[in-house]
């Protein structure tokens, strides 16, 4: 059955329990074997309507597809902005890099990323771009890693060899994180994941399980928690979703195993609680999400944050969430919206004009791709 073309919000999910706190993690809705947690709870019924009553934290609660930016694209993952508002977009399987015009979606392969072993959730990951070069998250052979390559940006440029920047993130089937950014402090952030290896995430001599925070070279960052350590947070089990508020707080999104998902605030040096907690627990020493969403409604990959809220793509869900706030707190209950319109998303990037750039994720091997999958849509929202 094709995927209805009807714009709808969904508002006040009853099945939602929300924290105030701080944590991060998470990848496609393989929830691999690692405890604890037992069946997904029911997810709840939803309301349908043109746009989500207003609510604090800056916005309207208003989604609307302004449009198809470009559409083919074949496992899509990472996405990054060119100075001018050109994009380019990874291709997780085909291990390439294209670059699409910001205005007419045009396309122009960059050419395919030496040494990527794509396999299960591992291939050519997140992207990221700056002071002329294209960082790439990646799997290699042996490991998960972090590369850069020159890239000039003109017409007929293509990237230059890899160079490693991280070396040694631990790789699997599952769970291999890959959201790279950077802060507003100029350094690299990356979220990985524990590979379904769990203890991996209460190691904090292990690179897996992490956020990661890096210069620019893949140094530990001055302020690290750690000495000498580019761990930056740990005790999480697939990040793939960060992103930074207008104040410059980190949030993060991350996969629960069988219960609950969570957007969490991340503060340095904090223990984020997997596999000991999953979603809220109120335990001592761990950090508890300031939202969690039974794994059927979310499975949240990328995030971006515009119009005083963070935005959360949601895979298994097949719902872009947005989850207002003011300051480090939620100001109103989250509001879904897109469900079930154009199948799994995977990544959401801010224009930084209140616009979004939404991929989709039908070509993974865990859709359903139609005619035109996978796309990059344009949103307007409030």
């Amino acid at each position: 059955m094709s995927r209805p073309a009807v714009l709808k919000a969904v508002g006040g999910v009853a099945a939602l329990v929300f924290a105030a706190g701080c944590s991060s993690g998470g990848d496609t809705g393989d929830r691999g074997a690692s405890p604890p947690g037992g069946p997904s709870p029911a997810s709840s019924p939803a309301s349908s309507a043109a746009s989500a009553p207003a609510s604090p934290g800056g916005g309207d609660g208003r989604v609307e597809v302004a449009g198809t930016l470009t559409e083919g694209l074949r496992s899509p993952w990472g996405l990054a902005a060119l100075p001018g508002g050109d994009l380019l977009v990874s291709s997780r399987d085909e291990r390439t890099v294209t670059r699409v015009d910001g205005r007419s979606g045009a396309r122009t392969p960059l050419g395919e990323v030496p040494g990527v072993v794509p396999g299960g959730e591992g291939g050519l990951l997140g992207l990221a771009v700056r002071d002329g070069w294209v960082y790439a998250y990646l799997t290699a052979a042996s490991d998960n890693r972090i590369v850069r390559m020159r890239y000039g940006g003109g017409a007929g440029d293509r990237l230059g060899a890899p160079e490693p920047v991280l070396t040694g993130i631990p790789k699997g089937r599952i769970h291999d994180g890959g959201r790279i950014a950077f802060g507003p402090d100029g350094m690299l952030y990356a979220g990985t994941g524990e590979t379904g290896e769990t203890g991996l995430a209460q190691d904090r001599g292990s690179l897996g399980g992490k956020i990661l925070r890096m210069t620019p070279g893949g140094k530990p960052a001055p302020g690290n928690p750690f000495a000498g350590s580019v761990v930056y947070s740990y005790g999480h089990r697939n990040v793939q979703g960060i992103a930074w508020d207008a104040e410059g707080r980190l949030w993060a999104a991350e996969f629960g195993q069988n219960t609950w998902d969570e957007l969490n605030l991340v503060e340095p040096g904090r223990n984020y609680g997997w596999p000991e907690v999953e979603g809220r627990a109120g335990r001592a020493g761990f950090v508890d999400p300031v939202a969690q969403w039974p794994t059927s409604e979310a499975s949240p990959s990328g995030i971006a944050y515009a119009r005083g809220a963070i935005w959360m793509a949601g895979l298994r869900g097949e719902r872009l969430w947005r989850i207002p706030l003011s300051g480090a707190e939620r100001s109103g209950e989250p509001e879904a919206f897109l469900a079930g319109e154009h199948g799994r998303l995977r990544t959401v990037l801010a224009d930084g004009a209140g616009r979004l750039w939404l991929v989709t994720s039908e070509t993974d091997g865990r859709g359903t791709p139609e005619a035109g999958d996978d796309r990059i849509l344009r949103l307007d929202v409030g």
